[in-house]
C-alpha cells in the first residue's frame, strides 16, 4: 500500500464524516465522532478489499469508491443501532470542525503526498555517419567490370548516451557490367569482407549476418555481353572497423559462370495475300 493510497483513504473519510451531520437525520454523537467512525469505516472497508485481492488492478477512483461506501456503512450503522441526540451547541461548531479536519487532511496530501512524476520523453535518435575513403571505386573481375559508389557508414545512436541503437551498416550504390564481347554471365553470389592491415578479415559481432550478395532477388543475375545491372547495399558492418587505423581495405568477391553467347540469323521465306 502506498503513502498515497492512504492519505485517499483518511481524506474520504473525513469528508463523508463531515457530510453525515448534514444529509442524514439526527442521531449522531457529534462532528468528531462521526468523522472518527468514517476513518474506520474507510480505512477498514478499503484493507479489506485489497487484503481479500478483489480486483487487484482496481485504480484511484475505484478505491475512493470503495472507501465512501466503507464510511457511509459505518455512519449507517451508528444511526440506526446507537441514535443519540445531537446537542444543539455541538452542530452549530460543526461546520468549524468539519471545515478544519478536511483543511488539515489537505495540507497533508500537499506537504507528504508523492510528487508529480515528470513526464517521460522519447530519446532522440540520430544517424551517425562515417565517410569511406574513396567512396567510389572501379571494379574487375574478369569479363565483369563496374562501378562501386556513394560508400558510406552509417549507425543510428541515442542522442546525449551515445548508445547504440542499431548497429553499424555499409551502404553503396554497386554496377556491374559484362565487357564480353561473345559470352553471357550468370552471376551466382557475392561476398564482402573488412581486412585489417594485418590482412585478416575483421569478424562481425555475434548475430549478425556476414554480407552476402544475392544477385538473382534483384533478377538482375543474367549480363549478356555490353548488359550492365544495378542494385543498392546495405550490409552489415564491424563495429571494430570503426576504430582508428584498424580497417585497411574492403574486399568484394565475385561469384559467376560465363558461356558462350551467339548469335544466328534464320530467314522465313513467306508470301503474303497469295502474291
Amino acid at each position: 500500500m502506498s503513502f498515497s493510497m492512504f492519505v485517499t483513504w483518511v481524506l474520504v473519510g473525513v469528508l463523508v464524516g463531515v457530510l453525515a451531520g448534514l444529509v442524514m437525520k439526527p442521531g449522531g454523537y457529534g462532528v468528531k465522532k462521526d468523522i472518527t467512525l468514517a476513518l474506520v469505516g474507510s480505512i477498514g472497508a478499503s484493507w479489506i478489499f485489497r487484503a481479500t485481492g478483489v480486483f487487484p488492478g482496481a485504480g484511484m477512483l475505484a478505491m475512493v469508491f470503495v472507501a465512501a461506501v466503507g464510511a457511509a456503512l459505518v455512519i449507517v450503522a451508528q444511526r440506526k443501532l446507537m441514535a443519540t441526540e445531537l446537542p444543539g451547541d455541538e452542530r452549530r461548531v460543526m461546520w468549524r470542525w468539519g471545515f478544519g479536519a478536511a483543511l488539515v487532511v489537505a495540507v497533508i496530501w500537499m506537504t507528504l503526498g508523492p510528487a508529480p512524476q515528470p513526464t517521460a520523453t522519447a530519446a532522440v535518435i540520430d544517424d551517425k555517419t562515417y565517410t569511406v575513403t574513396p567512396a567510389a571505386m572501379k571494379v574487375k573481375a574478369g569479363i565483369v567490370t563496374g562501378d562501386i559508389t556513394e560508400m558510406k557508414v552509417t549507425e543510428r545512436v541515442e542522442q546525449g548516451s551515445g548508445r547504440v541503437v542499431s548497429a553499424a551498416k555499409l551502404t553503396a550504390r554497386l554496377v556491374l557490367k559484362n565487357s564480353s564481347a561473345n559470352q553471357t554471365v550468370r552471376l551466382v553470389a557475392g561476398t564482402i569482407q573488412y581486412i585489417d592491415v594485418q590482412g585478416r578479415p575483421i569478424k562481425l559481432e555475434d548475430a549478425r549476418t556476414e554480407p552476402t550478395l544475392k544477385f538473382s532477388t534483384y533478377g538482375s543475375d543474367r549480363l549478356d555481353p555490353g548488359q550492365e545491372a544495378s542494385q543498392s547495399l546495405d550490409v552489415d558492418f564491424p563495429a571494430e572497423a570503426l576504430k582508428a587505423k584498424k580497417l585497411k581495405e574492403i574486399r568484394l568477391e565475385l561469384a559467376y559462370i560465363p558461356s558462350p553467347y551467339r548469335e544466328e540469323t534464320i530467314n522465313f521465306i513467306v508470301s503474303v495475300g497469295g502474291q
